[in-house]
């Protein structure tokens, strides 16, 4: 998390505490050290933030405290709410985690909009504990343009290693699809992430190749055709 969005993090926790937040407890909600905790503690008194406390004891959100409102109207902000709510879908678990920072930001400004619902069913988490591979990993390697080597299952039950340059995720109802280069086939494949027994980001890395990638890769295959049982890795 960068260092501006924890500085809002903290604001935000703060203006909903009940009671004095320790650095200790806010330290663990934003999984980072204490000492970090009152850096930011300090940051944000320096720039006449309203908090009052001290080490050891607490700190709290003087009240009457409030954030410039976010420039948007009210129809955008609803389809905000409803496009975030509809990651809860994509079993992306980091995206999940992100979309709840910014929906409680807009709660904060704009108060909550229970009458707004999305149902949560769709792709299963994509838990590391239970075997699935993190889809944030698979976004980290597609953004620094780094070759993953995949043990990959398919729809027969074959198993297959494969070295890899991911260039998209397509993001399904009920699965998402990672589109790439396969070196072992020697063209685009797609492969459902819920079916990859085993991924490893390579020290090896496609730099520059990412874009001339997807620039072709609409004309051999539209991502809209990446879907489940249809067009899968072979």
């Amino acid at each position: 998390m960068r260092r501006s969005d924890r500085l809002f993090e903290i604001i935000q926790i703060l203006r909903s505490a009940k009671r004095p937040m320790t650095a200790d407890s806010l330290a663990r909600q934003l999984e980072v050290s204490i000492r970090t905790i009152y850096r930011d503690i300090a940051a944000l008194q320096m720039m006449s933030t309203p908090i009052e406390g001290e080490p050891g004891i607490g700190y709290v959100m003087r009240k009457g405290y409030d954030l410039p409102p976010l420039n948007f109207d009210l129809e955008e902000i609803e389809a905000l709410r409803v496009g975030l709510a509809l990651l809860s879908r994509t079993g992306d678990s980091a995206l999940q985690r992100a979309a709840s920072r910014i929906h409680k930001k807009i709660d904060a400004l704009h108060g909550p909009a229970d009458w707004l619902q999305v149902a949560p069913w769709g792709a299963a988490i994509d838990d590391p504990d239970k075997g699935c591979v993190s889809m944030s990993m698979l976004r980290d390697a597609i953004r620094s343009e780094r070759k993953l080597e995949l043990v990959y299952q398919d729809e027969q039950g074959c198993r297959t290693t494969r070295t890899v340059r991911p260039l998209a995720l397509v993001y399904h109802l009920e699965c998402v699809m990672l589109a790439s280069w396969c070196e072992l086939r020697a063209g685009f494949r797609h492969f459902r992430t819920d079916r990859i027994y085993e991924c490893r980001a390579l020290d090896q890395f496609f730099a520059g190749q990412g874009d001339t990638l997807r620039a072709i890769w609409p004309d051999q295959h539209r991502w809209d055709a990446a879907q489940p049982g249809i067009v899968e890795a072979t």
